[in-house]
């Protein structure tokens, strides 16, 4: 079987052909933003042709995509229009109490001023159901379709539909949507009971009127990438991934694209989880640095952590869909080097992007990027870079660091580059530190999986300011998220509030509801073509202390819910709670909120493939020494140093070389420090540690 993985950056797309008697080929190719399905059947083409295959051997495609992302972050989705219970016009515009500046006056609320749907087409009609689901008032369907005709009068591509306590009854959410189709065929339909149907109406309208708001965009590039992929003869079957760490159908994130946001993240934390285990070390933290961000992850034994609903948020927005724990910093390949009026230096968040990219790239970038800075502490070669397949130009590097950087702090060239490269690890080494200290880990318990094109460029200088002991090199770091795309299940979340409480816990209701949820999960796999004896369930529940605002998630036992499940969940949620903020309250009640049912098609895994062994002897894979600006120890100035440089490609297992050395290959370039040891194991990942000479 041939699979393709797609993982879709702001610079690059990275693509991997995976064929199960062992054969992997790879390939990148710059973005196309202005539409990405573009860029992607160029980089399949060229794949295919450098892998000898025909696309229509291809026989499952996955992909990652940033698109519904770019839309909510660039402010740039379609006319929305609301259908919501009178009297509830503004919940959007309210929110939350909680502001970026809780104790100013004069502050510009982002929720507001890049508003999803404009007040004016806010439009309530007579309806209402309780918190119990009994309806109290019954739907005007008159208002509905008066509504409809005014909404498609004013050009909206979309309309959002969310009632109050829909989520315990959705008949008036269903009523509404059958007479849009009918007055309205052509808007996009989100209804808040299919979106997010859990209590707390401002998340629920807002993930609602997100959905509305990148979905006609993103269902049409979706359905562009398919027929593309089809009329090329690569498998129409997409499979995209989502948030939450699984794959769904095209037809699923069409119906649902807000399920996508934070998509390409997550596969890379999947692809390092994979890369860990297979290692012998499950514990991970992923270090994924791309042409424009980086994306840091933690996983303990190799698990996928959630956000917490609190962080569920992409923009300004909240978004209450599972996300994994994955947060993106602007820091990356492409991250621009500046000095602003008050003499301040800064590196990123902005990025020179794939065009015109950094300055040594010669597309007509002209400011400094860490890529340029780079250059100049010759640790990426002109000669060597993608393989030689993108012309450097070291000259113009050192041009833009110099006139730019160097002259304006009085300092030298490369104590300019090397402040480039500082500047930014230590960003990268903040944010790892608040994913992992700040929530209870120790890093020095974890590996870091250094990825992308330029994590392992960066990885051996994060791992000694943080005291982790371990680097993992993955064989091919720059489409680590691809491969991730590869190693992923399908996945459904059905989640429902419940609201009961442990000590007088209605077992009937619990019960009802995991059998229905389970049911609706299963069918969702069924209509995907997935066969029953590939379909499991996990079973989670969202809880906290009677009292308390917001809920943790734990994991819930399988079998059958009663007295004996309440008390098991209890005492998983006392267990996280003792964790996560140093106190259990054994004796208090707990309040059982949300159950979830995720249903998980499973997906043929794939084995990663073993490398030709070899001696300790590194030398086979030895091609040069070069001149690096390299730390002679942790706190002497960096100094210019006899480097050795390896091929990635001729390394075998066994291979064992020490700093400072610099491995080359197609899709990244690997920096071993002074002082650090590499061995080659028989995946041929590369794991770099402290050195015991």
């Amino acid at each position: 079987m041939k699979r393709l993985g797609v993982d879709v950056g702001g610079t690059f797309t990275d693509l991997v052909l995976w064929d199960d008697d062992g054969t992997i080929t790879i390939h990148k190719t710059p973005s196309t933003n202005e539409d990405p399905s573009v860029g992607t059947m160029d980089g399949i083409e060229r794949l295919a042709q450098k892998a000898e295959v025909e696309p229509a051997s291809i026989e499952m495609f996955f992909h990652g995509t940033t698109v519904a992302t770019n839309i909510v972050l660039e402010h740039n989705g379609d006319d929305v229009g609301l259908i919501t219970t009178e009297g509830f016009r503004d919940i959007l515009h309210i929110a939350r109490k909680k502001r970026p500046l809780n104790y100013s006056n004069y502050q510009e609320l982002p929720w507001q001023k890049w508003q999803l749907v404009p007040r004016r087409n806010r439009r309530t009609v007579p309806e209402r159901i309780d918190a119990s689901g009994t309806i109290l008032a019954q739907l005007d369907e008159g208002a509905v379709r008066n509504e409809v005709r005014l909404l498609r009068e004013r050009g909206v591509a979309a309309i959002a539909v969310a009632f109050l306590h829909a989520y315990r009854n959705p008949v008036h959410e269903q009523r509404v949507k059958a007479i849009i189709e009918e007055e309205f065929p052509d808007a996009f339909i989100s209804l808040s009971s299919e979106v997010a149907s859990q209590y707390r109406e401002y998340e629920r309208f807002s993930t609602t009127a997100l959905n509305a708001f990148v979905g006609p965009k993103t269902s049409n590039y979706i359905a562009r990438l398919v027929d593309k992929a089809s009329a090329a003869g690569v498998s129409d079957d997409v499979h995209l991934m989502t948030s939450a760490g699984g794959l769904v159908t095209a037809r699923s994130a069409r119906e649902t694209p807000v399920s996508l946001l934070t998509s390409g993240v997550v596969a890379g934390l999947i692809g390092g989880c994979a890369i860990g285990k297979a290692s012998g070390y499950p514990s991970v933290i992923t270090l994924d640095v791309g042409g424009t961000s980086a994306d840091v992850g933690v996983a303990p034994d190799g698990r996928l952590r959630m956000k917490h609903l609190l962080d569920t948020q992409i923009g300004d927005y909240h978004a209450m869909v599972p996300m994994a724990e994955v947060d993106t910093i602007g820091a990356g390949g492409g991250s621009i080097a500046s000095i602003d009026e008050g003499g301040m230096f800064h590196v990123g968040p902005r990025s020179a992007g794939a065009i015109p990219g950094p300055a040594c790239f010669g597309r007509g970038g002209s400011d400094p990027t860490s890529t340029d800075a780079m250059v100049v502490l010759g640790w990426l070669r002109e000669e060597s870079f993608l393989s030689g397949s993108m012309t450097v130009q070291p000259a113009l590097a050192e041009e833009a660091v110099r006139e730019q950087i160097a002259e304006r702090l009085g300092s030298s060239l490369e104590k300019a580059a090397m402040g480039i490269f500082t500047v930014l690890a230590h960003s990268m080494t903040e944010a790892i530190g608040l994913h992992s200290v700040r929530k209870g880990y120790d890093p020095r318990d974890f590996s870091l999986v250094a990825e992308g094109g330029a994590g392992p460029l960066f990885a051996w200088h994060i791992a000694k300011q943080l005291g982790i002991p371990r680097i993992i090199v993955p064989t091919y770091p720059g489409i680590t998220s691809a491969v991730g795309l590869l190693a992923t299940d399908i996945r459904y979340e059905v989640p429902t509030t419940v609201w009961t409480s442990s000590d007088d816990a209605d077992i009937e209701l619990l019960a009802h509801e995991v059998e229905r949820l389970s049911a609706d999960a299963v069918a969702q796999l069924k209509r995907d073509g997935m066969p029953e004896e590939q379909i499991s369930l996990e079973r989670s529940v969202d809880c906290r202390y009677v009292g308390q605002g917001y809920e943790l998630r734990v994991e819930a036992p399988d079998g059958e819910v009663d007295v004996d499940w309440v008390k098991a969940v209890s005492e998983a949620f006392h267990e996280l709670h003792g964790r996560m903020y140093s106190q259990r309250f054994d004796e208090k009640p707990v309040q059982l909120v949300n159950v979830r049912v995720t249903g998980v098609g499973a997906v043929p895994q794939i084995e990663l493939p073993r490398i030709a062994v070899g001696t300790a002897d590194a030398g086979v894979a030895l091609i040069t020494t070069t001149r690096a600006l390299m730390w002679t120890d942790d706190t002497a100035e960096p100094e210019w140093t006899d480097t050795r440089v390896y091929s990635r490609e001729l390394l075998q297992a066994g291979n064992v070389f020490t700093g400072p050395a610099i491995v080359e290959q197609f899709d990244s370039t690997t920096i071993v420090g002074i002082g650090q040891r590499a061995t080659v194991d028989e995946l041929g990942h590369i794991i770099i540690e402290r050195s015991e000479v």
